[in-house]
C-alpha cells in the first residue's frame, strides 16, 4: 500500500493544551446522548479519537462528504460525564469526534487515511502537550466492516514502516457517545483567535490542505 508522506509536525508540541481558553460555561454542561437511530438514510457514522477533539472536529469538518462532526466522549465507565470529570483521566473516556458522512462521496477508508495522517498514532495517551488517557488515539468502529478495514490499515502501516514506532491506536467497538458541552462544538470556527487554535489547530489545517487538497470542501 502506497501511503502519502506523513507529517508528524501536525502533532506540534506546545505548552498550550486542549482546554486552554475554554468557556466557564463548563459549570453548566448540556448533554444529549447520540444513538445510531439518528443516522439519516444513506449516511454512515465514524468515531475517532486523536487527541483534543477541537483538532479532530476542525480537520474532518473540511472533508468533502462529511455532513456533521460532533465533539464528545466515548469509551468510559460512568454515564453523562462532564468535561471537568473527563480531564481527571479517571472516567476512562476518550475525547472523540463523531462524524456523519456520505459513503457515496467519501469512504471510511479515506476517512481513516485522514485520521492516520493528522495525529501521531504512536504516542500512548498523548498528543503534544495534551497528556492523559482522554487524549488516546482510538477508532471506535460501528460495523464489522469498519473494524476489518481499520485493523488491516493499521497492520499495513506498521509493516510498511510509515511510522518509526509501532502504532498504539485502540480499535474497539463503539460504546455510548456523550455529546460534549455546547462551548466545545465548532470550537475552531468560533474561537480561531484563541492561542490553542493558532498554535496547534491552525498548523494542522494548513498541512491538511496541502496533503488532501482535492478532498476538501
Amino acid at each position: 500500500m502506497k501511503f502519502i508522506a506523513l507529517f508528524f509536525t501536525l502533532g506540534i508540541i506546545t505548552t498550550i493544551s486542549c482546554g486552554s481558553g475554554a468557556s466557564k460555561e463548563e459549570e453548566q454542561p448540556v448533554f444529549s446522548n447520540q444513538t445510531m437511530q439518528n443516522i439519516p438514510q444513506g449516511k454512515a457514522i465514524a468515531t475517532f479519537g486523536a487527541g483534543c477533539f477541537w483538532c479532530v472536529e476542525a480537520v474532518f469538518q473540511q472533508i468533502k462528504g462529511v455532513d456533521t462532526v460532533i465533539s464528545g466522549y466515548m469509551g468510559g465507565k460512568i454515564p453523562n460525564p462532564t468535561y471537568r470529570e473527563i480531564c481527571t483521566g479517571k472516567t476512562g473516556h476518550a475525547e472523540v469526534a463523531q462524524i456523519t458522512f456520505d459513503p457515496a462521496v467519501v469512504s471510511f477508508k479515506e476517512l481513516l487515511e485522514v485520521f492516520w495522517q493528522t495525529h501521531d498514532p504512536t504516542t500512548l495517551n498523548r498528543q503534544g502537550a495534551d497528556v492523559g488517557t482522554q487524549y488516546r488515539s482510538a477508532i471506535f468502529y460501528h460495523t464489522a466492516a469498519q473494524k476489518e478495514e481499520a485493523e488491516f490499515f493499521k497492520k499495513e502501516l506498521d509493516a510498511s514502516g510509515a511510522f518509526e514506532k509501532p502504532i498504539v491506536t485502540e480499535i474497539t467497538w463503539v460504546t455510548t457517545f456523550y455529546t460534549a458541552e455546547d462551548y466545545h462544538q465548532n470550537y475552531y470556527k468560533l474561537n480561531g483567535n484563541q492561542p490553542y487554535c493558532q498554535f496547534v489547530i491552525r498548523p494542522k489545517m494548513e498541512k491538511l490542505e496541502k496533503a488532501f487538497k482535492t478532498k476538501l470542501k
